[in-house]
């Protein structure tokens, strides 16, 4: 899969240099261009789509001095660009998120965000296209099947956009999900209870919240002693 071409729209120059040097560190991204408001943003999209190097994503910020991000997405549409779009806003108003929704608003960051949020949103949406693309891709299949489908879409649902389950922190599920992260294959468990000294009851609940939630994949591991363990692995390795 080549490289997803990313558009940065953002007036400020500061947040804009940010987002673009945060792609820059991502594996499966690749900058196409930065705009600073909404009418370079949309010349932009129509001049790399004339060129051939059409952009497939877009950083939008909802609130530009020209131009309001869903007037941006409603022209971007009625112009045939189909880049998929991040919203990033301070804005926590319940319409505006609704209205990102509708005009296909694929994921949404809320201002001020860390480098690990923005890479957990931007992993989730390659996890995405990946999903689609799938291991039918050019086989000559006629489409996907109702599971891939819905896997893909759950790659877009981020751990923090669920509600936790009665006895699980916010705080313990970030160590745990960034040790499944950082690990070079699949973990347990009993792995994750010995790193970060919890009970392995404890640890399970927040993998398989993890897996339930599509950021991890679940698998039996077999060659061990007593009934198979479930093994986590990073859905994004």
């Amino acid at each position: 899969m080549s490289n997803i071409r990313v558009l940065v729209v953002e007036d400020e120059a500061i947040a804009s240099a940010a987002h673009a040097a945060y792609i820059g560190r991502l594996p499966g991204f690749e900058l196409a261009g930065i705009a600073p408001d909404g009418q370079s943003a949309l010349r932009l999209l129509g001049e790399l789509s004339a060129a051939g190097n059409p952009v497939e994503l877009v950083l939008l910020d909802m609130n530009l001095p020209d131009l309001h991000g869903l007037d941006i997405a409603r022209r971007m549409r009625a112009a045939g660009i189909l880049a998929d779009i991040i919203a990033i806003t301070a804005v926590r108003e319940l319409a505006i998120v609704r209205s990102a929704v509708a005009i296909g608003v694929v994921q949404y960051l809320i201002k001020p965000f860390t480098f690990a949020t923005f890479a957990d949103k931007l992993e989730s949406y390659r996890q995405f296209r990946q999903q689609l693309a799938g291991p039918n891709a050019g086989s000559g299949k006629a489409g996907a099947s109702q599971s891939e489908v819905d896997q893909a879409f759950a790659s877009l649902r981020a751990p923090s956009e669920l509600p936790l389950p009665k006895g699980l922190s916010a705080s313990t599920l970030g160590s745990v999900q960034e040790f499944v992260r950082q690990h070079s294959g699949a973990v347990s468990a009993t792995e994750v209870m010995d790193a970060l000294g919890m009970s392995r009851v404890t640890a399970r609940r927040y993998l398989e919240y993890l897996a339930d939630a599509g950021t991890v994949s679940r698998t039996a591991r077999y060659g061990t002693p007593g009934r198979p363990e479930n093994e986590y692995r990073w859905s994004g390795r």
